[in-house]
């Protein structure tokens, strides 16, 4: 990993190229983000870079949290995330890190909390089928099924496809395409679609492209 940012997802809409293709990409408003503190290998084992996305009031930062940007001389940021980075030597405390970072073309990897869908049934939730509605189905149409198997061995196998909460899970999407930076505005053009709701913090790093 040589690059990382965060960033707001904004929305998606779509752009077109020179020949007036169309190409569907999601608005993510990356940084400005600034290096809040650095792990080194000699006094915390590994190398890493803590950045700081999204300005925080005083008022809504806890004592602990104020110690720290205060010790950093960092203004207090919403959001904070590691990142470890092949030369992490490049950056100090204080550095600003922004959309410019990457350039159009790079392959990136984008990761972000998916929506949350609520408690859901296994057919929303795994797809499965239903039973037919005609008559001796009784009032089970959309039931999960039979669970367990008989006095051997007398129990419910690991990996049972069974209702609960669906979505609100951390999801990485690989290999997507920067289709444009806008480095005036802080944004970034993601050519598909990139996980979680309007307004969520997504984490973009740079990837190999296969």
């Amino acid at each position: 990993m040589q690059k990382c940012i965060l960033g707001r997802k904004v929305g998606m809409t779509q752009i077109f190229d020179e020949i007036g293709n169309v190409i569907p990409v999601t608005v993510i408003e990356a940084g400005p983000c600034i290096v809040v503190s650095k792990k080194t290998s000699e006094n915390d084992g590994y190398d890493a870079v803590q950045l700081g996305f999204g300005d925080l009031s005083d008022k809504h930062t806890n004592k602990p949290m104020k110690g720290h940007f205060q010790k950093n001389d960092v203004a207090p940021k919403k959001y904070l995330r590691e990142f470890r980075l092949e030369d992490c030597g490049t950056l100090n405390v204080g550095d600003l890190i922004k959309a410019d970072t990457f350039t159009a073309g790079d392959a990136v990897d984008v990761c972000g909390t998916s929506k949350g869908k609520g408690y859901a049934g296994t057919i929303k939730r795994y797809g499965n089928h239903r039973l037919k509605e005609t008559h001796g189905s009784g009032p089970v149409h959309r039931h999960a099924g039979s669970n367990g198997s008989t006095s051997s061995p007398s129990r419910v196998f690991k990996g049972k496809r069974l209702p609960g909460q669906m979505g609100a899970e951390r999801v990485t999407v690989q290999n997507l395409t920067v289709a444009k930076i806008d480095a005036e505005n802080n944004l970034i053009a993601l050519r598909g679609a990139v996980p979680g709701p309007k307004g969520g913090l997504v984490l973009i790093t740079d990837s190999v492209k296969a």
